[in-house]
């Protein structure tokens, strides 16, 4: 058994999630339980998916001899380098690597390229004390990270090449969907036969980003270090967490100078004003429609609805108030309509509550109630990241040695920004649209 082939039941593991995840974005979309087909198909990938659990969790667990005898290179007698099975079994190596009474130091384990020699702890390590984590481990927690990230798997993503430090797109300067101003200037007539034709062309702008870096140090204890499958869960967690919320938050929120631009200080936001006898710090209806109004109509099908925690008792308050037409009871009086909020678990298989029939996200990153975003409407496939050859990861067995803790330390080279400058100004009407809708201030 090999890494490669654990790699490969993550993998299948990943894509049965996403076919799991796909069935009830669906069903959530119509705003509808499943079908006795998706239910069937939903049996069937959790089947599987646990037997996948189940086997990585074997081979981690209890076939190491197997693993360590079958990993022998037979013309040299010696292990080959860089092929642990878990980052919990490289853990252990390095616990090896710094123990004096230890026979030998892995040759599994990659130098970073500093001296190999002795630096009065252990043989083979040099003064940095650095060991790289293999490829494959940290591009399996890079995976972790845009998988997990509710916001950070619906943006855009693009690889940058080896021999650039950025990308520079170009892209349509369209602000106006009024004619002439299409796709930056193109525009078609309707010509008689003969009739000299009328030319017009686009205009273009250019979105340049450089990469920027997103550093991590991990320290595992002592006590975690003695159990390498626990290590290995220990640490994705610990790092997938944190990237996870760094970079999400930097979607949102990022200054753009030195990391991401975050959408909410790009020009393409559109705010939606308070209604004038709004009372502070509330939510209602006539907010929602308005928010609603402002996404495109072509962007509403990937649209979600992020907010602080703080907000959701106040969605399930929602409502509008309308006057009652002629002929109907209580003529000239004000009834109800409800603007309906599906809260969690109204349907059955639905994770999230759904609002105007899209997902409502409960995140850390948006304000408290009552300030400027603690609840926004945005597609985030308007969001482009972009980074560079997965992550460099490292570890070092000196830096906090005193404390019988082992440190790991992630370098992801990435940056973002909103593919939309500005909003957009709608062929008909004169309100502006965006996917970026920001609830204002209701003070």
């Amino acid at each position: 058994m090999t890494t490669q082939n654990v790699n490969e039941l993550r993998r299948r593991r990943s894509a049965l999630f996403s076919e799991v995840r796909a069935i009830f974005d669906r069903c959530h979309f119509e705003n509808r339980g499943l079908t006795a087909d998706e239910i069937k198909r939903d049996d069937a990938l959790a089947k599987e998916m646990a037997a996948i659990a189940a086997n990585i969790a074997r081979i981690e667990g209890g076939l190491g001899a197997y693993v360590t005898e079958t990993r022998r290179d037979k013309r040299f007698g010696a292990y080959r380098r860089g092929d642990f099975l878990t980052l919990g079994e490289l853990g252990q190596a390095l616990i090896r690597a710094a123990d004096p009474t230890s026979p030998q130091i892995d040759p599994r384990l990659h130098a970073t390229g500093v001296s190999a020699g002795p630096t009065g702890m252990s043989e083979g390590i040099g003064s940095d004390g650095g060991f790289l984590v293999q490829s494959d481990m940290a591009d399996d927690l890079l995976q972790s990270v845009y998988e997990s990230g509710e916001i950070a798997r619906r943006v855009a993503r693009i690889p940058v090449g080896p021999k650039s430090n950025g990308i520079v797109i170009n892209g349509v300067d369209e602000t106006s969907r009024a004619n002439g101003s299409r796709f930056g200037g193109i525009q078609a007539y309707w010509s008689g036969e003969a009739q000299l034709l009328t030319a017009s062309q686009p205009k273009f702008r250019k979105l340049k980003m450089d990469l920027q870096k997103l550093t991590g140090l991990c320290y595992a204890t002592d006590e975690v270090l003695r159990d390498s499958t626990a290590l290995g869960a220990w640490l994705e967690q610990a790092f997938t967490e944190e990237f996870t919320f760094k970079i999400e938050d930097a979607i949102i929120n990022g200054l753009g100078t030195g990391m991401p631009l975050g959408f909410l200080n790009s020009g393409a936001v559109v705010t939606v004003s308070a209604e004038g006898s709004q009372v502070a710090a509330t939510i209602v209806a006539e907010n929602i429609l308005k928010m609603w109004a402002r996404m495109p109509a072509r962007s509403r099908k990937n649209a979600v609805w992020l907010c602080n925690q703080d907000i959701e008792p106040q969605l399930y308050q929602l409502n509008v108030k309308i006057k009652n037409v002629a002929g109907s009871e209580n003529v000239g009086g004000i009834a109800t309509l409800p603007v309906v909020f599906n809260p969690p678990g109204s349907v059955p298989g639905q994770e999230m509550g759904l609002l105007m029939g899209r997902p409502v996200i409960p995140v850390e990153y948006c304000p408290s109630l009552g300030t400027a975003g603690d609840i926004m409407l945005v597609d985030l496939s308007q969001y482009l990241m972009i980074d560079k050859g997965g992550i460099d990861a490292q570890s070092s067995i000196h830096v906090r040695f005193i404390y019988d803790e082992m440190a790991f330390r992630f370098i992801y080279r990435a940056n973002g920004q909103p593919i939309w400058t500005s909003p957009m100004t709608p062929y008909k009407g004169t309100a502006t649209q965006s996917p970026f809708i920001v609830l204002a201030t209701r003070a």
